[in-house]
């Protein structure tokens, strides 16, 4: 799809500067929901954020998974804040995810490489949002990895989950030709950048596949981010492969392709337990490769 263009904003150089800002935010943010790591008895205090972009026609069908996705996470007990187009603004989707512990993501995406020219990182790997508020489901702005990583502060451990997209999980566009393999690794390291470095420890990519097993393994298993990953209901485990991220450093990604060139599941991060992302003391490290 074109790409509007965006112009910058202006943010801090310094991530140390920006991050103790960010801390006196999430302090303010606590009176509405806690934003620390929490136990699995306080579900209460796991703060969940699921936003929806503009994508025409399609958006309430977005917005219809989305609710599903809001009341299976209330049924456990979270915190949950949805934000829905067409009043997904920057603005608003900032706030929210300040101290999120998860993440929830349907619309647009506009990855690299893809047919729209160079990268640049004010468009390109983060999310697709309406320009302004009330306006329709097709004022679509994308704001890219810059501003996830230098506007957004997650939760410790905190877990990103990207739904419906193109390119995040390596795919193309519906209808465009199936990406080489090269491509499509680029793609998922890429687009899982920001959020890492805007502290999640991992990030799955579900281009097609229902989110619900994800969430449910996050609050009520203890397997790892990349078991969640392989025993989901549509892990195929034929084509999967894993490859050190190029982006961020000591990060692995793992991709499951279904079919051959249909890269529509990935998954990038360390090998976090669900029980550390609801609060447990443990240190994620890199994923071990299943024999």
């Amino acid at each position: 799809m074109p790409v509007p263009k965006n112009g910058a904003q202006r943010a801090s150089s310094a991530r140390s500067i920006r991050i103790a800002a960010l801390t006196i935010v999430a302090a303010l943010v606590a009176t509405f929901g806690a934003v620390a790591s929490p136990a699995p008895a306080s579900a209460a205090t796991i703060k969940v954020v699921i936003v929806v972009g503009p994508v025409g026609s399609s958006t309430s069908d977005y917005i219809y998974h989305a609710k599903k996705y809001a009341a299976q996470a209330r049924g456990y007990g979270a915190k949950v804040v949805e934000i829905y187009s067409p009043n997904a603004t920057w603005s608003k989707v900032k706030a929210a995810a300040q101290g999120a512990n998860l993440l929830i993501y349907l619309g647009h995406g506009n990855g690299y490489p893809s047919p729209y020219g160079s990268f640049q990182k004010y468009t390109k790997d983060g999310l697709g949002l309406n320009r302004t508020a009330g306006a329709g489901n097709s004022n679509t702005k994308y704001w890219g990895e810059y501003y996830i990583d230098h506007e957004i502060q997650m939760a410790p451990n905190a877990v990103v989950i990207l739904n419906r997209l193109c390119y995040a999980s390596g795919n193309s566009e519906w209808g465009s030709a199936n990406p080489t393999k090269a491509t499509a690794m680029k793609r998922m390291d890429n687009y899982g950048a920001g959020f890492l470095r805007a502290g999640a420890k991992s990030v799955f990519a579900e281009a097609i596949e229902s989110t619900s097993y994800t969430i449910s393994a996050l609050f009520k298993s203890d397997r790892t981010t990349d078991s969640i990953f392989m025993n989901h209901p549509e892990a195929s485990g034929a084509r999967d492969f894993y490859f050190w991220s190029t982006r961020t450093s000591g990060y692995k990604v793992h991709s499951d392709a279904p079919k051959a060139g249909k890269y529509w599941r990935s998954l990038i991060g360390v090998s976090l337990k669900a029980s550390t992302w609801r609060g447990t003391a443990a240190t994620p490290t890199a994923f071990v490769h299943r024999n």
